[in-house]
């Protein structure tokens, strides 16, 4: 043991202190927090994504519906052609009984969604909830995460939003993902969590 430490421990008579006292001195101390002591998830002030995000998950949406009208008018088309001299009629008509059914969902998951989705920013970390049925609340410490990206797709860039992805130790793929940013925001979040991690940031 080093002679500094042992000089600390010496009483005012000069005796070193019992053996057992010094093992309370140097004891791992883990006291109980009360349960009325814990943090409060209502308090945290939640933001919520960019207005427009439901916007652009209703026009993808739309733009699903018409390929799939698209392709079903161009597979009729092609059916009647390849079989016209044959006399073989061939009536795929009733796929549009289904498209209304397969796209209701995907019109109506947004205004459900969105509003529950958000984000906090703290001084350790940052949250995100999301879920209709299921709710989630992701906790990341800024200490555990080694890489920041911003990205968008043409439909994102063209409302003016963006996905915030962060990377943690020994995560793959992205542990988390705060989709319906705007891209300002986005941007600001990303230089803000690198800073949080000692990251120099080059400016573009």
């Amino acid at each position: 043991m080093d002679q500094r430490f042992l000089k600390c421990i010496v009483d005012r008579e000069n005796r070193i202190m019992p053996p057992h006292a010094v093992t309370s001195e140097l004891m791992f101390e883990n006291p109980e927090i009360e349960r009325d002591d814990l943090p409060q998830a209502e308090a945290v002030a939640w933001l919520g994504m960019d207005e427009k995000f439901v916007r652009r998950l209703l026009t993808e949406a739309a733009i699903g519906v018409l390929v799939v009208s698209i392709g079903i008018f161009g597979l009729q088309s092609i059916f009647n052609i390849a079989f016209a001299d044959e006399g073989i009629d061939i009536r795929i008509g009733w796929l549009w009984f289904f498209l209304p059914l397969i796209a209701l969902p995907f019109f109506a998951w947004p205004m459900l969604s969105v509003p529950r989705m958000g984000y906090a920013v703290r001084d350790k970390d940052i949250l995100y909830k999301s879920g209709v049925f299921w709710h989630t609340v992701t906790a990341i410490p800024f200490n555990r995460i080694q890489h920041v990206e911003k990205s968008s797709t043409p439909l994102d860039r063209r409302f003016g939003i963006a996905t915030l992805q962060l990377f943690t130790a020994g995560g793959t793929g992205g542990d988390l993902k705060i989709h319906g940013l705007p891209a300002g925001v986005a941007e600001d979040l990303r230089v803000f969590v690198l800073d949080k991690v000692g990251v120099i940031v080059e400016h573009r």
